[in-house]
């Protein structure tokens, strides 16, 4: 059976933990964090944990624990929504948030606690302020971090609006998916600070990005990596449009698995804003599903003929999209970068200056 010593290790040697942070992880236990109700998320569904050795084991591994499903409500569908995160992405954000002693955090989404934890172990109680929307979750973190011999600032709150009388802190890192970041967010970062985040938006599966607020209060940074967390509840979706219209075949020119590559996604989404992708893993390959708010969509599988339905042909507007991206040479997630200011978000390639525009239709 795994052991969180044994968790800390495997962090460790993957080079996602420095000594400073490791011996902040070795001194915070994960199993204080993590309620005795949880599921493991599958691909499909989430199904309960049963036993004392079977929960330990996922407990010290590097895997998120569900520790809430539809919000809360009996009789529901059985959707996650609150987790305990994945202890590597945990250490990817709090390496990317690169905190230093004396600096003021500001965690939007406070979950279990275990974040929280990290960060007073780290940086004290005093210069930790969390907030989280859901009271009764907001509850058991305070009394998990109160036995754990934490007490950092809480709230209750909707983490999109600004921490009252808060004033500016210099690190802000969200433990939930954003579907834009806020700019009243920004405006709780000093110049300089910085803000970590998992982005979800319509066309990407999800991607960390790493903000520094400029002294004009613009925010720019690049993306690092894939990232997938559950939406903030005010950021929430429908997967997928309504559809209309009869459907219409034709062979496929574009293997639907393309889509998933995570720079493909980040240039899809900038050059066709509002098209929602949703996505399943088979046996044979990948299905996808795309939608537009207009009605129009379209879906297809490895190996098999394209559907589309509405007014337009959106599966060969994306497959334009994806004859642009070879030409720009097919870049990684990493050479993708976003700006926020007061007027929205721009995803740019390579340099802040290179802003991708939205395609006509």
């Amino acid at each position: 059976m795994p052991t969180y010593p044994d968790l800390v290790q495997d962090l460790a040697d993957r080079g996602l933990l420095d000594a400073r942070w490791r011996g902040v992880f070795e001194a915070v236990p994960r199993s204080l964090f993590v309620p005795a109700a949880v599921w493991r998320q599958l691909p499909d569904r989430c199904v309960p944990v049963e036993g004392t050795d079977a929960w330990l084991t996922l407990v010290n591994s590097d895997e998120p624990v569900v520790t809430q499903l539809d919000d809360g409500h009996e009789g529901g569908p059985g959707l996650a929504t609150s987790s305990n995160s994945m202890p590597s992405m945990v250490a990817r954000m709090l390496g990317l948030l690169n905190v230093h002693d004396g600096q003021r955090v500001l965690e939007i989404g406070t979950g279990t606690g275990y974040v929280a934890a990290l960060l007073c172990e780290r940086l004290g109680d005093d210069q930790v302020h969390s907030v989280e929307v859901d009271d009764g979750i907001a509850r058991r973190a305070a009394e998990a971090l109160a036995q754990a011999g934490y007490r950092p600032h809480l709230r209750v709150g909707d983490g999109e609006q600004p921490w009252p009388g808060l004033g500016p802190v210099d690190r802000l890192i969200a433990t939930c998916a954003l579907r834009y970041v806020p700019y009243a967010l920004l405006r709780q970062v000093r110049p300089g600070g910085v803000l970590v985040a998992p982005l979800a938006r319509e066309f990407w599966s999800g991607a960390l990005v790493r903000l520094r607020v400029q002294d004009d209060g613009t925010a720019v940074g690049p993306f690092r990596g894939g990232a997938t967390y559950m939406p903030m509840r005010s950021h929430r979706l429908p997967d997928l449009h309504e559809v209309r219209g009869k459907g219409r075949s034709r062979a496929a020119g574009l293997d639907p698995d393309r889509l998933l590559d995570l720079g493909f996604a980040l240039f899809a989404g900038a050059r066709l804003p509002g098209v929602r992708l949703v996505h399943q893993t088979t046996d044979d390959g990948t299905r996808v599903w795309v939608t537009r708010e207009d009605g129009a969509a379209a879906t297809t599988a490895t190996g098999e003929e394209v559907w589309q339905y509405g007014p337009g042909l959106l599966w060969e507007e994306i497959e334009q999209v994806w004859w642009e991206y070879e030409v720009a040479g097919r870049p990684d997630a990493d050479q993708f970068g976003l700006t926020v200011d007061d007027r929205g978000q721009h995803v740019w390639l390579r340099e802040p200056g290179a802003v991708i525009a939205a395609g006509r239709r």
